[in-house]
């Protein structure tokens, strides 16, 4: 296994700051932190999800999935978009007997 594995789609950073793209970067990335945000538990989890794929054969997708969630921890949720139409309405047609 390697640290130069890449993500199935790079992950961007916030603000436009660039792009995560293999294990590398991430791992990077993480180490940059300051030492208190590093051991975040959202962090940490990240971390090991990362060292995992790139020295262990884990599971890539996790560890791309663990950077996305650490990355916008703290963020509230993006509303979800409305439909374009509204969903069709039925009406129920009753037998008199």
């Amino acid at each position: 296994m390697s640290w130069s594995r890449a993500f199935d789609r790079p992950i961007s950073l916030p603000g436009g700051a660039g792009e995560l793209v293999t294990l590398r970067d991430a791992g990077e990335h993480v180490a940059a932190l300051p030492k208190a945000e590093q051991h975040r538990d959202h962090w940490r989890t990240a971390t090991d999800l990362l060292l995992a794929a790139a020295e262990r054969g884990g599971i890539i997708m996790l560890a791309e999935i663990a950077m996305r969630q650490a990355l916008n921890h703290g963020r509230p949720a993006l509303e979800p978009t409305p439909r374009r139409k509204p969903p069709k309405k039925y009406r129920l047609i009753g037998s008199s007997s």
